[in-house]
């Protein structure tokens, strides 16, 4: 399918992957770097374990992943949650792990232990989050997969839920990807191509607090598995190509016991109040470039000032029009950036609209990391 060499030769592997393993299993440990990107390595365990209390803790070199100094290079791995693994089958499975410190402080990267701590503080509110995942498929050398080289295709309007040669590209990997999260049960909830060719989405949820950001992780982790075994990359920039062409963001949809009530819409309303009120702090911590993607145009709003309306998709917060007219349901945050923390963002939210935590503050963390990175670039240099 694509033009590089460098791709799993999986019809070679199959045979290796029916070998028995003789009653061993294999995790694969995985967390979050430096530069938010995804990171695994495997060890054997002797017995299939039963939950996350059998899993050992383990650790990596930090230093290789912008994560540590050199001369403290040791960074724990935590596990919080394990998937059935869809890539080796039979009881091996993928463990979503937090890093941590050798002083037992959670490691600058980790934004799942200060989320995890405020919607434990405020769960008398029973939040429910989906994320819809957008992303951008790209060829060996980085230009949108079936794009004409050194060229542009036919303007945006025939590739949105598009069907056919030319109008849809990687299918395969969509189809896989979904299956793959299947079999991991992840909650994937659907997927469809997007406005700009080459672009797909997929939608986690509803899931409860800090499942969201553990499965959404995942769910990145297995897409870009897939897409290595064709031969392709997985970009979540929320602006791969400039010009008169979509960005990709993480639209979050979001409800509380209280909105999903008799009356919700009043809460609802109540809590476009307090966004509003935050909306620099929000943006902080929303992705990566999110100012190239939010410009008024292409169905975003404008990155600086905060703005809400029943199916206005041009607004930064949208009210379904069912819910509106029901009174009643949840709200889509279409800020998020594609390449944005759900960690962060589902906790920034509960922070807002419940109350800060002692112990627990999403944009001062941000900041620390965001020191962290710079560090390590003088460091480096």
């Amino acid at each position: 399918m694509a033009e590089s060499t460098i791709i799993s030769n999986t019809a070679n592997l199959e045979k290796y992957l029916k070998l028995d393993q003789r009653g061993a299993i294999i995790a694969e440990y995985v967390w979050i770097d430096g530069s938010n990107g995804l990171r695994s390595k495997c060890r054997t365990l002797k017995q299939k374990p039963s939950g996350i209390k059998d899993l050992p803790e383990w650790n990596f070199d930090g230093s290789s992943t912008g994560q540590a100094p050199g001369d403290n290079s040791d960074v724990y791995l935590r596990p919080v949650a394990m998937y059935p693994d869809p890539f080796r089958l039979g009881d091996n499975i993928l463990v979503m792990c937090e890093t941590w410190m050798s002083d037992g402080k959670p490691n600058a990267y980790n934004f799942r232990h200060d989320a995890a701590v405020v919607m434990e503080a405020h769960k008398e509110h029973e939040f429910w989050f989906g994320l819809e995942q957008e992303y951008t498929l790209l060829d060996f050398y980085g230009w949108p997969y079936g794009w004409p080289k050194n060229g542009f295709p036919a303007p945006q309007g025939p590739y949105y839920c598009g069907v056919g040669t030319g109008k849809v590209f990687c299918r395969d990997i969509v189809e896989a990807h979904y299956k793959a999260c299947m079999y991991a049960r992840i909650n994937i909830s659907g997927t469809n191509a997007e406005v700009m060719p080459a672009q797909w989405e997929y939608q986690v949820g509803p899931c409860t607090g800090i499942n969201l950001g553990d499965e959404l992780w995942m769910s990145r982790f297995l897409l870009h598995r897939v897409a290595e075994e064709f031969g392709v990359k997985v970009t979540f920039a929320p602006k791969p190509i400039p010009g008169d062409w979509n960005g990709a963001g993480l639209h979050t949809n979001v409800s509380t016991k209280e909105t999903r009530a008799e009356g919700g819409m009043k809460h609802i309303e109540a809590a476009m109040e307090k966004l509003a009120s935050r909306q620099a702090e929000h943006m902080s911590v929303y992705g990566e470039d999110n100012q190239l993607r939010m410009t008024g145009k292409h169905e975003t709003a404008s990155y600086d000032k905060f703005t809400w309306g029943v199916a206005n998709r041009g607004a930064s917060v949208r009210v379904n029009r069912a819910c509106a007219e029901e009174g009643k349901g949840y709200f889509e945050d279409r800020r998020p950036a594609s390449n944005a923390d759900p960690y962060q963002i589902t906790g920034i939210i509960v922070e807002t609209l419940c109350g800060k935590v002692e112990g627990a503050d999403m944009t001062n963390h941000a900041r620390e990391a965001e020191s962290a990175i710079l560090d390590n670039i003088v460091t480096k240099s």
